[in-house]
């Protein structure tokens, strides 16, 4: 790959890495700020409330999918991404500044629900947008790589906002931190999106987005509508099916890991962080490795991988990991987990967007991956609790290996995308995917 590839794929990444770490720390940080924005009570009940708010997050997912990925097909993917990137600043500091409920009553919970609703918007559009960034600004024979650094740099956020609550965790008091440290993060996180927006300022378009601005692909007042969605429904609804598994699979293993190894495995909430930071540092140094092999083996077996693993794997890890009991045994499951997840994460931007023509890619990513994270994926650790509440944790296990089944059989009858050419994606009619090198070779050589 050359320099130019690399500078795209920074910039890309960079914001990506931004927006994922104020839409995680709001996750990791939870445990400290629940009690700040609700009045005393059960601790679980706490978490259900402030866990209920991350939910209302992800349904605004879709919205943020539509209205950002409209932009990104009219507009741009540069367009796309510096305002999603805008959107998470203001989040950002409206967290920063809300007020408690000692203050404000049940004000301030209503500041962090605009803040959150904000930040649903803003990650709705940043995922398609810069999913279809990485694929497209990629060479063929590389998009698996490239667009594995949306998931690198998704990991990193969260590995910065673990990091920086390891840190916070050894330099200040528990009560320093439940009173006022938990913000610490959010002003981080709005600081770091202002840098961001500054380098998207000056990124360059993709060179596919700009020939099909030229005129080779749908008219200008058919990109980015839902029309021009309708007509590739089918790939809408193949990009909800696979995620399903994957985004609930990840959504446990990440955002939900670290509740789940304080509340239920009992370990102290600062050998739970240290576990879920050290894991996710291997997480994401797999996701390049894992995505240069897709480049050499295809899509589908990566993601079959992942579902057969996932489906078998979920109810003894989680098991195990309820009993860990201590830091190095937590750390060894939660890695094999994620070793497993790996196989969805490294390569699920680029199927998605090797889907869909370039007018309606944006949109066509992240629409449908907005709807199917906000019936999965957000409510997934609010699932969790519940089954908790009630009694039955593990009934949560079986929900995730159920997800991940479901999603394996889409996976096995899917069709390989790898090769094909994504100017070329639906030129034979909506629903259609374009021969791959391979078969046109194939077909050359018949007819000689």
């Amino acid at each position: 790959m050359g320099r130019e590839h690399w500078k795209k794929i920074w910039v890309g990444s960079a914001g990506n890495m931004v927006e994922w770490f104020d839409w995680f720390v709001y996750a990791s940080f939870a445990t400290y700020f629940a009690g700040a924005f609700f009045p005393e009570g059960d601790d679980t009940a706490k978490l259900m409330n402030t866990a209920g708010i991350f939910a209302v997050g992800f349904f605004m997912r879709p919205v943020g999918g539509w209205l950002l990925g409209r932009v990104g097909d009219r507009r741009g993917r540069k367009a796309a991404l510096t305002l999603t990137v805008s959107l998470m600043s203001a989040s950002a500091v409206l967290i920063a500044v809300a007020p408690t409920y000692a203050v404000a009553g049940y004000g301030g919970a209503a500041v962090l629900l605009v803040a959150r609703l904000l930040q649903g918007l803003s990650v709705g559009g940043e995922y398609a947008a810069s999913a279809t960034y990485l694929t497209e600004a990629s060479a063929p024979e590389h998009r698996g790589f490239a667009s594995s650094f949306q998931y690198v740099s998704m990991t990193a956020g969260q590995i910065v906002g673990l990091g920086l609550q390891i840190v916070l965790q050894r330099t200040m008091s528990a009560d320093a931190l439940h009173s006022w440290g938990w913000r610490i993060p959010f002003v981080v996180g709005a600081l770091g999106a202002a840098v961001v927006f500054y380098l998207r300022r000056s990124m360059l378009e993709t060179e596919v987005y700009a020939q099909d601005a030229a005129g080779s692909g749908l008219a200008p007042r058919d990109k980015g509508t839902l029309r021009a969605l309708w007509a590739h429904k089918r790939e809408a609804l193949l990009v909800m099916a696979l995620t399903m598994g994957g985004t609930v699979a990840y959504y446990t293993y990440t955002t939900y890991l670290t509740k789940y190894l304080s509340n239920s495995a009992g370990l102290p909430k600062q050998t739970a962080t240290l576990v879920s930071f050290c894991a996710l540092i291997v997480f994401a140094c797999l996701q390049p490795l894992a995505g240069r092999l897709s480049d050499r083996v295809g899509r589908r077996p990566l993601l079959i991988t992942f579902a057969v693993g996932s489906t078998l794997l979920t109810v003894p890890i989680m098991t195990m990991l309820r009993h860990a009991g201590s830091f190095w045994p937590a750390l060894g499951l939660s890695l094999l987990a994620l070793l497993v997840v790996t196989g969805y994460t490294s390569i699920n931007a680029c199927v998605k967007a090797e889907l869909f023509p370039t007018g309606v890619r944006a949109l066509g990513v992240a629409l449908p991956y907005a709807l199917a994270n906000a019936l999965f994926g957000g409510t997934a650790e609010y699932v969790a609790l519940w089954f908790k509440d009630a009694g039955h944790e593990s009934g949560y296990y079986w929900y995730v290996a159920g997800c991940a089944a479901v999603s394996l059989i889409v996976y096995v009858t899917m069709r390989e995308t790898r090769d094909i050419d994504l100017g070329r994606v639906g030129a034979a009619g909506p629903g259609s995917v374009p021969p791959s090198p391979r078969e046109r070779s194939t077909v050359a050589d018949s007819a000689s």
